[in-house]
């Protein structure tokens, strides 16, 4: 597999099956269906895509468009296909498309212990601005609350 393999798109109302299903793989507080279903339906601010590998949707991120913000709320790659750099094409595609559209400013939370994800982030030029103490409900862990700040 390469990257030229994996198709990245906007998500649209039908890929809520395969994000719920790998939002219960990667998360011990999974969104609901509901949740997922208003996000790529109704609400105004979000922004979703997915990468699929031959017809599967095997990761996804979502955002939250605010202003010249964008808050990165989830970003998972299905196990089995991870470290293939799915994960760097759907970080990259979200933040080139998002930034010619007029977000300056891009940040999200993560894991205190994530490090292969907090890595991955400051590929993308994410720093470290802040914690959330015990931001995590399923562990009480922290979480780091990173920004990637753009002209």
């Amino acid at each position: 597999m390469t990257m030229a393999d994996v198709i990245i798109r906007q998500a649209t109302a039908e890929d809520a099956d395969d994000i719920y299903e790998i939002e219960n793989l990667c998360f011990p507080d999974p969104w609901s269906m509901d949740a997922l279903v208003y996000e790529l339906s109704d609400n105004p601010r979000a922004f979703y895509i997915v990468a699929e590998l031959n017809g599967q949707v095997v990761g996804y991120a979502g955002l939250w468009w605010i202003d010249d913000e964008g808050h990165i709320t989830n970003v998972a790659v299905k196990p089995g296909f991870r470290n293939r750099r799915i994960g760097e094409g759907i970080i990259g595609v979200m933040i080139d498309f998002t930034s010619q559209e007029g977000i300056v400013h891009h940040t999200l939370e993560v894991r205190k212990s994530n490090t292969p994800a907090i890595n991955l982030y400051k590929k993308f030029g994410f720093r470290t601005e802040g914690v959330r103490k015990k931001y995590y409900l399923n562990n009480g862990e922290d979480a780091l609350i990173m920004w990637r700040h753009g002209e």
